[in-house]
């Protein structure tokens, strides 16, 4: 067995000790982390005046290779901390050559997002190859991120070998536009920083019981009377326009609409199909457990009228139009009894033998089929098999055309769904609901009016405390799943930012960096290679990119003073011995 001198030991040691602030200190900074990266030498050179990338026609492709190249070209990034890296002056940079081995692979759940890049020593040619168009465009990003310098002087990494791949095939943002109206800008700028990320999943919660936004073209009538106002909606133009941008950055638009709960909006214009429709919410003298929606904003469609279903059918018909999207999200979640015993039919039903369940039953059993027949896959809330009061047998749920997305109690109910059989879509509201910990938006709550005792737990949230992007980071969305066939389930996962306190003008700050964190941790983990959870390592990488994203135009919020950026490790908690904490 070979014997080391002690020194080389310690300065082993002393190297590994100090890799993380060697690595904040070089000037390339990719996010997410690739799963493997090689670059022995750190070596670089610089890009050609002339620099091109050349690649395959393709739709898509070719308007992602023009906007890299302007980035390329005009972001001007110069990190905050730079060590010396030696340019190599004899040559430099001329192209980026991207192949692609299979251009007819479309923009769906599983689809190949592998790439692998290179800069060869001494070549002027740098190499991006991926199965997919999808993968080309998360290289192209990489190869963005490791640009650095002002033009002309524009520099790369030389001698640098990337192997990269998602954990994760569905990597999404979901945003709710019912409860406060969101902009074609804001949508366009939330996909634009979600494909940076390489997330590639924008889960569009497009009405609720709030507002009903959408323009279509069978039922009209729902947005005229449903939105906030003919400039609080999207035509079908607009639609075209926000799906054709996704494809254009890699990333899915997947349609919800929430139904037979939420949908109180729909009353505007078919109140005979919506029960308890603009009634107060919790009425006065009522137990918790009589109320008629968790939060103000009443309604659910009605099972036992058949117009419900008429109506249903055309609303599942234009979406399955307006959006290619092979998933299509039907809600289902937070049916609430209160609301429905309103109904004089509805309680006419109960009192000869019906169940609740059975009226969900009903709604499922036709507006499942019916999403099927569009040549969707069904995405329902959890709460359509889990719920405590109103919920269908797995038999309503057939498993080949129905995905489950949790919101409650983390692992375990993440755990329930698998071990039923079904994939899942990971959203624990205590891990992955970024509108949480900024108090509640009742009126007249007197839980505030706390002097002297402390002051409210929760901050009038329900889902407090403010979820940090170390929370984030840190969660495992397969925690507790030891059989690989239940692994193999999980999907993926959503951050969440539900909309009733969050508009246009605290969206990107609500979003990001903090879906940064939950894109790294989906694309190649939170952990290192020796499996050890590496959140404090990612915290220098995820504020320089934060910098970087405010310098392409998101509004990141900060996560440290730039004073700690400027001086890596000194802002670290201290290490104290058992002895001294005491």
């Amino acid at each position: 067995m070979p014997t080391f001198p002690k020194f080389h030991v310690l300065l082993v040691f002393f190297v590994w000790l100090l890799s993380p602030w060697l690595s904040s200190a070089i000037p390339i900074n990719i996010w997410p982390k690739p799963r493997f990266l090689s670059w022995p030498q750190h070596k670089g050179i610089t890009l050609s005046p002339d620099f091109t990338i050349i690649s395959p026609q393709h739709q898509h492709l070719s308007a992602s290779v023009t906007r890299y190249h302007n980035l390329i070209h005009s972001e001007n990034y110069s990190p905050h901390i730079t060590n010396s890296i030696k340019l190599i002056k004899r040559y430099n940079l001329s192209k980026l050559v991207v192949t692609i081995t299979d251009l007819s692979l479309p923009l769906h759940h599983g689809v190949n997002e592998s790439y692998t890049l290179s800069i060869p020593f001494k070549s002027s040619s740098a190499h991006l190859s991926a199965h997919s168009v999808w993968g080309a465009m998360h290289g192209l990003e990489t190869f963005s991120q490791i640009t650095w310098g002002k033009a002309p002087e524009l520099c790369v990494p030389v001698r640098i070998y990337i192997q990269d791949s998602p954990l994760f095939g569905h990597r999404g943002v979901l945003l709710d536009t019912s409860r406060n109206y969101y902009g074609v800008e804001d949508i366009t700028r939330t996909i634009k920083a979600m494909s940076a990320n390489k997330l590639n999943v924008f889960h569009w919660h497009i009405t609720d019981s709030h507002s009903f936004p959408l323009v279509l073209p069978s039922e009209p009538s729902l947005a005229a009377k449903g939105s906030y106002g003919p400039d609080m909606v999207y035509a079908p133009e607009d639609v075209s326009m926000i799906v054709q941008f996704g494809l254009e950055h890699g990333v899915r638009v997947l349609p919800e609409i929430d139904t037979p709960g939420h949908t109180g909006s729909w009353g505007e214009a078919y109140p005979d199909i919506v029960t308890c429709a603009n009634m107060f919410w919790w009425p006065a003298g009522k137990s918790w457990e009589e109320r008629l929606a968790s939060e103000p904003g009443t309604g659910q469609l009605n099972p036992l009228n058949p117009k419900t279903y008429e109506v249903v059918q055309n609303v599942i018909q234009d979406v399955a139009k307006l959006f290619p999207e092979p998933f299509f999200h039907g809600g289902g979640d937070e049916v609430i009894p209160g609301c429905w015993k309103t109904d004089p039919a509805i309680t006419s039903f109960l009192s000869f033998g019906g169940t609740l369940s059975q009226l969900l039953e009903k709604y499922i059993n036709s507006a499942l089929p019916y999403i099927v027949s569009q040549n969707r896959t069904a995405v329902y809330w959890e709460d359509v098999l889990l719920d405590a009061q109103i919920k269908v047998e797995s038999s309503f749920l057939p498993k080949d055309h129905t995905i489950l997305q949790t919101w409650n109690n983390g692992p375990v109910n993440t755990k329930r769904i698998v071990a039923a059989g079904y994939r899942v879509i990971v959203s624990s509201s205590e891990y992955y609901y970024l509108d949480c910990g900024h108090g509640g938006f009742l009126g007249n709550d007197s839980q505030y009016d706390q002097q002297g005792r402390g002051g409210s737990s929760d901050g009038g949230s329900w889902c407090a405390p403010f979820k940090t992007w170390q929370t984030i980071y840190n969660y495992d969305i397969t925690d507790g799943l030891v059989d690989e066939e239940e692994r193999k389930l999980v999907l993926g996962g959503e951050v969440a930012l539900w909309s009733e306190q969050a508009d246009p003008t605290v969206l990107d700050s609500r979003l990001w960096p903090r879906a940064s964190a939950f894109a790294e941790s989906l694309w190649s983990g939170n952990r290192d290679e020796r499996g050890v959870k590496r959140c404090g390592e990612a915290l220098d990488r995820l504020n320089r990119w934060r910098y970087r994203m405010v310098k392409r135009g998101i509004g990141a919020e900060p996560i440290q003073p730039l004073w700690c950026l400027r001086n890596p490790g000194m802002c670290n908690a201290a290490v104290h011995s058992a002895s001294e904490d005491l």
